[in-house]
């Protein structure tokens, strides 16, 4: 009779440790979740690495590019420009 409660109390405590023990299925379940999201931020800095490589070609040799983010971001207007100022 005491090798059964032996039995039953190793098998108990084998089935808290592949469940809830280092890389067990907690364990693995959580870090399945975390992979998913690590893959989802790689996408995400792979779409914007790519858009800032295409922005990167285009201020090195397209000057209309260059033009257009120089009177967009930085308020620089061209000789014979007409420049409206709008008061508040």
């Amino acid at each position: 009779m005491k090798i059964g409660r032996y039995l039953v109390f190793f098998l108990l405590l084998m089935a808290l440790l592949i469940t809830f023990g280092n890389r067990g299925v907690v364990d693995n379940y959580l870090m399945s979740k975390r992979l998913a999201r690590l893959k989802s931020q790689t996408a995400e800095i792979t779409t914007e690495n790519n858009e800032l490589k295409k922005k990167i070609i285009l201020l090195r040799s397209d000057i209309n590019y260059i033009e257009m983010i120089a009177r967009n971001e930085l308020g620089m207007v061209k000789k014979g420009d007409i420049v409206y100022r709008w008061a508040k």
